[in-house]
């Protein structure tokens, strides 16, 4: 018997949902929404789904989860909805635009005694689990520092009016620049290193708008933040649609570096450089150490860019603890810190902010093939 989903929103990333769900053949999407008709009907046409006639038409026909893939101006307005309704939720980021929104829908989950979870879900793909597991065994020692880069080169001057969805969906511009590339992008490795060692305890952080030619202006398009971690770990963490691309993270530890260099690729490769003298000169080994998995990992989506994640991951977990009865990795304390931190970093303005979090979460359980 197939477990089901149910998606709200059928615009661009809807597609990269649906390509990352055929991984997933016990997985069926039961009926989709959007409100804009024209849109939910082209995407359900090419995907062969059944259109829901409303949000309510949908939760009377959903009894796996509902996959929250609106705009992010809507997700607070549509989880709530669906919450409320008794429905288990996955969401994309952010969870809301407003802390305390977030904060509202998360007692909301924990009332309803149902899961709410949040997007990014690449912590659970290979390189994420592979990159904790190497940290968990010492390969690198203990950690001291980590180096985070997420910067998507120069955006506005990309040929994005001509990027569209397998079902003809329009890279969602006016959205991208609104929200800015620290809610939309930060997540992604948040959540390797809250997932890896935990929760964030403070956050000084900077940021500022330096690209006043977008289609949409007044969010920050760059922002530096450094993380102070419970356990002691300190991280630096830039964002930008501004500094050509990269998006590498480096761990340093007492013994080398471990690092990744593709945040969007589950399969990236996982390598550890040991440190060695030459000479009077220290220096990391030019000779990459791959860290692989012991067994059989997730199905990967064979395309380059956003679209070599599997954005099911997320959804899937969720389906697993149902039947399994067991706690989410993806759980809503873990989605409501990573939002905090990541409105720290976004709100932190050209002045800078030192910000307590007043939320928390414990690493995550390691997949049972990274153990």
């Amino acid at each position: 018997m197939k477990r089901s989903v149910s998606i709200i929103g059928c615009g661009f990333v809807a597609d990269l949902y649906m390509a990352s769900l055929k991984t997933f053949p016990d997985v069926a999407v039961a009926c989709a929404f959007d409100r804009d008709p024209v849109r939910m009907a082209a995407f359900c046409a090419h995907w062969g789904i059944a259109p829901a006639a409303d949000i309510n038409d949908l939760l009377a026909r959903t009894d796996g989860i509902v996959l929250n893939l609106t705009n992010p101006a809507s997700h607070y307005g549509v989880n709530k909805a669906c919450l409320e309704a008794g429905r288990h939720v996955y969401c994309e980021k952010p969870l809301a635009m407003e802390f305390a929104q977030a904060q509202e829908l998360a007692a909301l989950a924990r009332e309803k005694g149902v899961m709410l979870s949040s997007a990014p879900c690449s912590l659970l793909g290979e390189a994420a689990q592979m990159f904790a597991k190497a940290v968990r065994d010492g390969v690198a020692g203990d950690i001291r520092l980590v180096y985070v880069e997420l910067d998507d080169g120069f955006i506005p001057q990309a040929p994005y009016q001509s990027w569209t969805s397998e079902s003809g969906a329009p890279w969602p511009a006016g959205d991208e620049f609104a929200v800015g590339c620290t809610l939309e992008h930060a997540g992604y490795y948040l959540g390797w290193m809250i997932g890896t060692f935990g929760s964030v305890r403070r956050v000084v952080a900077a940021s500022a708008e330096v690209l006043p030619m977008k289609e949409v202006t007044g969010t920050p398009d760059v922002s530096v933040a450094t993380l102070f971690f419970e356990s002691g770990l300190v991280a630096r963490l830039t964002c930008s649609i501004v500094a050509p691309h990269d998006h590498r993270i480096r761990a340093i530890g007492d013994k080398g570096v471990i690092s990744v260099n593709a945040a969007w690729d589950n399969g990236a490769k996982v390598k550890f450089r040991h440190r060695l003298r030459l000479r009077r000169r220290l220096l990391e080994s030019p000779i990459a150490q791959r860290i692989k998995p012991g067994g059989a990992t997730h199905p990967k989506v064979k395309r380059r860019g956003a679209a070599s994640m599997n954005f099911a991951l997320g959804p899937v977990e969720m389906l697993d603890a149902m039947a399994e009865n067991r706690p989410c990795r993806l759980s809503v304390d873990l989605g409501l810190h990573m939002t905090e931190v990541t409105l720290a970093i976004q709100n932190a303005g050209d002045k800078g902010r030192a910000q307590d979090m007043s939320t928390r979460c414990d690493p995550i359980d390691p997949m049972p093939w990274a153990q």
